[in-house]
């Protein structure tokens, strides 16, 4: 009896030991308006898919940030994994801090929601030979922009700068926050040295160092906010001790510090003078068509290319399509980009190339293309026409049409004659014969059914083993959910067609769960460093691994460029392949 009560005691505590717990954790409950929050995201088993809440009525300063502990301990594991948010309250009441949820071994989990009271700012003292509060008197990080009324599509910079004062030192940074940049097409600009330059901040002396500039496209109207860059910073500033020589020694503490949001006001393009082909160009741009051939054969191929040349939104806009004469063949065009990004905007050429091939002998004529983009300069639409372009085909076969198709251009009808006598193959006369029964004891109808249910007990008998194996089989039931994970978010994208956010959302979790699946990663490891080593050990070809990688930064650049239906389809399409050529090469 002492024996099962020992046993069931194990039982039980192993049972609760394995209990899936997912808590949400904060600093403090009640704070100041100046105060930060810290809110923490505990679970005691590993999972994907991580969804914060909202976080309406805060700000992001800092996170997420996470963290892994797992440990042995006289041989019992330990797990955790935190993702840790720091948060700034935008304005004094009560409110809720919603549910976060996981996905653990195929099920969703949800935290419960969390009550914060935020009262009217606490006075903190300002104790002068504090070091924290010497250090906030002393680093200040700012963001300049360069135009806080720019139009829709406008190139404005921003520029973060790092103001230290005099006798205080800055040892080194960390970014704990980047701006999201949602209502932009952004392009970070390289800063290739760190030079300490002489400036002021707020009428004293400070040096400072420019960290990060970047340059933003609007992509909606009105008011709009730009985040803020939160580091983490190692601050030396001197104390009250000095050495022998009468110097001061240095104290050492860390701050975060955080630009403010920056409010710019987008204006809308105007209506007056908008022309009907406009397609969203801003900027001061060239336009020409142009073709390698002017003289060529039938069956020759020749390149007709469109292209859009100067400073602007190059990326961000279509160029006009061509309509050509229905006897030439035209191939589906080569976009090509060579864009150039400054701190003044885009730079450059964007082109697109179609290949022709004319099937007869004649004349065509290229019609006029016709270009528009609105002038920054002079405030105005501008519409560039190309000029008009003849190909002559002199050799090759002679269409009875070519003559008119050479004239005009235009696309001639083909009359199709209905064939009255289409259904005539089809018999329409009967021959009807009377069905007749036969008893069913003793059919083999009868006999089938009646000892077929003992014929399938040894079948039965072996699905049912396979499936006791492949319950056992934990490695293998893991894979095989994160596979139907990865068909499932697969599924989902393609439904999602169309739809930017959702999209891309769908198939970076697809990717994701692929991945844990054919090469059992944990979701710690999920970076692309790890990926290519992995799949290199694999022998996968450098095209595909290409390909996979390409797409996990599509996936991540997907919140900051504007992208089309047909671009999200071409994604989609190259996920599918690219995860097909993965099979078969890890197989």
């Amino acid at each position: 009896m002492k024996r099962n009560i020992i046993l069931l005691t194990f039982l039980i505590s192993g049972f609760l030991s394995a209990q899936v717990s997912f808590n949400a954790k904060v600093s403090k409950k009640q704070l100041g308006i100046n105060e930060r929050l810290r809110v923490d995201f505990t679970m005691n088993t590993d999972g994907d898919n991580f969804e914060p809440p909202s976080f309406e009525n805060f700000t992001v300063v800092g996170g997420p940030s996470q963290s892994i502990n797992n440990s042995w301990i006289n041989g019992t594991r330990s797990f955790s994994k935190s993702y840790s948010y720091f948060l700034a309250p935008k304005k004094r009441g009560e409110f809720i801090i919603g549910q976060a949820t996981i996905e653990i071994e195929g099920e969703t989990y949800k935290t419960l929601p969390t009550k914060i009271t935020v009262t009217a700012a606490i006075d903190k003292p300002k104790d002068p030979n504090d070091p924290d509060y010497i250090a906030s008197e002393k680093i200040h990080l700012v963001a300049e922009i360069s135009n806080a009324n720019p139009y829709l599509n406008e190139a404005i910079t921003v520029v973060y700068k790092l103001y230290v004062a005099q006798n205080t030192g800055v040892r080194n940074w960390r970014e704990i926050d980047n701006p999201r940049y949602s209502d932009f097409w952004s392009q970070n600009i390289d800063v290739k040295a760190i030079d300490i330059k002489q400036g002021t901040y707020k009428g004293e002396d400070y040096r400072y160092v420019v960290l990060r500039k970047t340059v933003l496209y609007p992509q909606k109207t009105g008011k709009l906010i730009i985040e803020p860059l939160s580091l983490d910073i190692t601050v030396e500033i001197p104390s009250k001790r000095r050495d022998v020589f009468g110097r001061s020694f240095m104290s050492t503490v860390n701050r975060t510090v955080a630009s403010r949001n920056r409010t710019i006001s987008v204006k809308p393009l105007p209506e007056t003078g908008k022309p009907e082909g406009f397609s969203g160009a801003v900027g001061n741009f060239n336009f020409k068509v142009t073709s390698n051939k002017q003289t060529l054969k039938a069956t020759e191929a020749l390149e007709l290319k469109v292209s859009v040349s100067g400073k602007g939104n190059l990326k961000l806009f279509r160029l006009p399509k061509l309509v050509l004469p229905s006897a030439l063949e035209v191939y589906e065009p080569e976009h090509l980009e060579r864009v150039n990004t400054r701190t003044s905007g885009m730079q450059g050429t964007i082109s697109d190339t179609y290949t022709v091939v004319p099937s007869f002998q004649g004349s065509y004529p290229i019609p006029n293309v016709s270009f528009s983009y609105f002038d920054l300069k002079t405030k105005r639409y501008k519409t560039l026409t190309s000029e008009r372009l003849i190909i002559d085909v002199n050799e090759g076969p002679v269409s009875a049409n070519s003559a008119n198709n050479s004239t005009s251009g235009g696309v001639t009808e083909n009359v199709i004659s209905p064939n009255l006598n289409q259904f005539s193959s089809f018999k329409t006369s009967t021959n009807l014969k009377p069905i007749t029964s036969d008893p069913f004891f003793n059919s083999n109808i009868f006999w089938l059914l009646l000892l077929g249910p003992f014929l399938l007990i040894p079948f039965i008998m072996f699905v049912v083993k396979n499936r006791m194996t492949r319950a056992l089989d934990v490695t293998g039931n893991k894979i095989r959910k994160t596979n139907r994970l990865a068909r499932k978010y697969l599924s989902a994208a393609r439904k999602s067609l169309g739809q930017k956010e959702q999209f891309y959302d769908a198939l970076e979790r697809a990717l994701h769960n692929y991945l844990k699946s054919k090469l059992r990663l944990e979701t710690s490891e999920f970076n692309k460093e790890k990926i290519e080593e992995l799949l290199g050990n694999k022998n996968v070809s450098k095209e595909t691994l290409e390909g996979f990688i390409s797409l996990l930064t599509a996936c991540e650049l997907a919140r900051y460029t504007p992208l089309s239906a047909v671009d999200m389809k071409n994604d989609y399409e190259k996920a599918a392949n690219v995860i097909n050529a993965l099979d078969k090469q890890l197989n």
